[in-house]
């Protein structure tokens, strides 16, 4: 599958409805866009109701489900991890818990709904043409990675710099993440204080350098837990927590489970 896209429709999610979809995970990313309604998303096991309009993205391998009310409405868009590599949104998925972006009703209503209208017809031609609707996505997903920045980004002069900034830490803590080091680390690297760090980080993503560093840990975490047989204090070690108690009381903390509680709860709702 290279591409799909859906739209929810009331058929479509009355079944679910009745009886809701048990969590699972999926090889392909997808767009939940949420034009109406309130549903319920879970996403690693953690739950929350939306409130529309939003858009939900889920890369490949979360552990997610959807509860919708009778509301609900939108499109869903599924896609292969390469039909557009580069996506800002599966770049900053490692460094977010959940990625839900609001969108603005006039939004919802005007543009975007027209973009999901020529995507669908696309697709349903005998020969779609991938490279059409690799840019209506494309359009998409930059202008939703656009407004999510100016909800923080409030002053024009100096927002472009600073998210060059904000893009270079998340990239040498992607080099770094498995390393126990702090903030200073990272601040040093590029240059400048832990304080102008954070306040970047806060201008850029609303949350701490702090929160990012040991969000992309335990994201990680999440990973392993699924996809190895690692034991929870190798996997810890492995992310730079010298102790198995320590690291399972951050992950409680973040997630509400052990780490051994989250992988038992994951491979009974995908065995």
């Amino acid at each position: 599958m290279m591409l799909s896209i859906i739209p929810l429709t009331c058929d479509l999610l009355e079944p679910l409805m009745l009886n809701p979809g048990e969590a699972h995970r999926h090889e392909h990313e997808e767009l939940w866009i949420i034009t109406h309604g309130q549903p319920f998303h879970s996403i690693d096991f953690n739950e929350e109701q939306l409130s529309s309009p939003v858009i939900v993205y889920i890369a490949h391998g979360k552990v997610h489900s959807l509860r919708p009310d009778h509301e609900t409405r939108g499109w869903l868009i599924r896609y292969s991890s390469d039909f557009i590599p580069q996506s800002n949104f599966n770049f900053y998925s490692g460094f977010m818990d959940k990625v839900y972006y609001p969108l603005s009703h006039d939004y919802c209503s005007t543009t975007l709904n027209s973009l999901c209208e020529i995507m669908l017809r696309e697709t349903t031609e005998s020969s779609p043409d991938f490279d059409v609707l690799r840019h209506l996505l494309s359009a998409i997903l930059t202008k939703l990675a656009k407004d999510s920045h100016a909800e923080y980004l409030r002053e024009p002069a100096t927002a472009n710099t600073r998210l060059i900034t904000f893009n270079n830490f998340l990239k040498i803590l992607e080099q770094n993440f498995h390393r126990a080091e702090g903030v200073d680390f990272y601040a040093e690297k590029l240059n400048m204080t832990a304080r102008n760090l954070n306040l970047i980080t806060h201008a850029c993503f609303g949350k701490s350098a702090t929160e990012i560093i040991e969000t992309r840990k335990l994201i990680e975490a999440r990973k392993l837990l699924l996809n190895s047989e690692k034991t929870v204090s190798e996997i810890g070690f492995e992310l730079g927590y010298n102790e198995k108690s320590y690291f399972s009381r951050v992950f409680k903390k973040r997630t509400g489970l052990t780490p051994t509680e989250f992988r038992e709860k994951a491979f009974a709702v995908i065995s």
